[in-house]
């Protein structure tokens, strides 16, 4: 039973974990922001945020009212975290899913430490070295790309910034109050912000207008599957993010490169009217060094400890 529990609450796991389920709903996301029907992307993003108030059945498992500035810092949490998705896809629907995905699996981890050195007390504990092989591991894939600098980096700066600074709040808040109390007041800030994109006429009528498209319900109803998946991995990622660094977390996010990678090649190879992508010899080769790393720093980590600085 011990040893059930150490499992469940080892940090470094539970990421894996979480990141590996949201690189499989983002190589399917990929795919439905080519369809039409859901690729629209305010829709896409309204409807994210939206349906995170499912999180509040949370309430009845040891919710507490916390103070109201730890409150406040979790509803901020919640906030940027549909700013930071709303870049996220952009750049997703804009460009390739595996360059987006590197860019992201480099610059991410860098923005949460740099976040988390001024607001946190060392936090990343004993993972310092895990996480900066991890970190190289994302950079080495987004290096390997052909990326339009110009095109992707704005996008990805902005949501690799908001995630940093909202894994940094929701590790303060963690810190101040329990668990389902933190996320409670995270899951209210994202669904005001999905509330907020109503706002605009223009947005509202993109969130509500229908597709003449007669594979649009059939697109919608594997759009709300396919968030279920996301949501999981996302609920997991903050829960990793309550027992360990918050940069580790981020880091670990190169997980989900190698499996969107791995995905994207296999859409392209045998579902090519999808979506295609370009995979060539010396990229390759580049992104199997990068995964390498990433795998590399993940065992590094675990062996120092998965539930780092609290």
């Amino acid at each position: 039973m011990n040893t059930i529990k150490e499992i469940a609450l080892n940090g470094i796991l539970v990421a894996t974990i979480a990141h590996g389920a949201i690189g499989l709903s983002l190589v399917w996301d990929k795919v439905l922001l080519q369809k039409k029907g859901t690729q629209n992307l305010v829709s896409y993003v309204f409807w994210l945020g939206a349906i995170s108030i499912f999180g509040l059945v949370l309430i009845a498992f040891g919710f507490k009212l916390p103070p109201w500035h730890v409150a406040a810092l979790g509803f901020s949490a919640g906030v940027l975290d549909l700013i930071a998705s709303y870049f996220y896809y952009w750049a997703l629907k804009s460009g390739e899913a595996s360059e987006e995905l590197a860019a992201m699996g480099g610059f991410g981890p860098v923005a949460t430490a740099l976040i988390a050195a001024a607001l946190l007390n060392n936090s990343l504990g004993k993972g310092r070295t895990g996480f900066i092989i991890m970190t190289l591991g994302g950079f080495c894939m987004f290096f390997s790309e052909k990326t339009p600098l110009k095109q992707m980096l704005p996008k990805i700066l902005i949501a690799s910034g908001a995630f940093g600074l909202m894994n940094v709040l929701q590790k303060i808040v963690f810190n101040e109050t329990n668990f389902v109390s933190g996320y409670v007041f995270f899951t209210l800030g994202t669904f005001a912000g999905s509330m907020a994109l109503l706002i605009p006429p223009s947005w509202r009528r993109q969130v509500f207008e229908k597709s003449d498209s007669a594979d649009a319900p059939k697109n919608r109803f594997w759009y709300f599957v396919n968030r279920f998946l996301a949501g999981v991995g996302s609920f997991l990622v903050v829960y990793a993010i309550s027992r360990t660094s918050p940069e580790l977390v981020q880091a670990i996010s190169g997980v989900r490169y190698a499996i969107v990678f791995v995905g994207a090649y296999a859409v392209t190879k045998w579902r090519p009217s999808w979506f295609q992508e370009d995979f060539r010899t010396g990229p390759l080769l580049i992104k199997a060094a990068g995964t390498g790393l990433v795998i590399a720093g993940l065992v590094i980590s675990a062996l120092q400890g998965g539930t780092g600085a609290q």
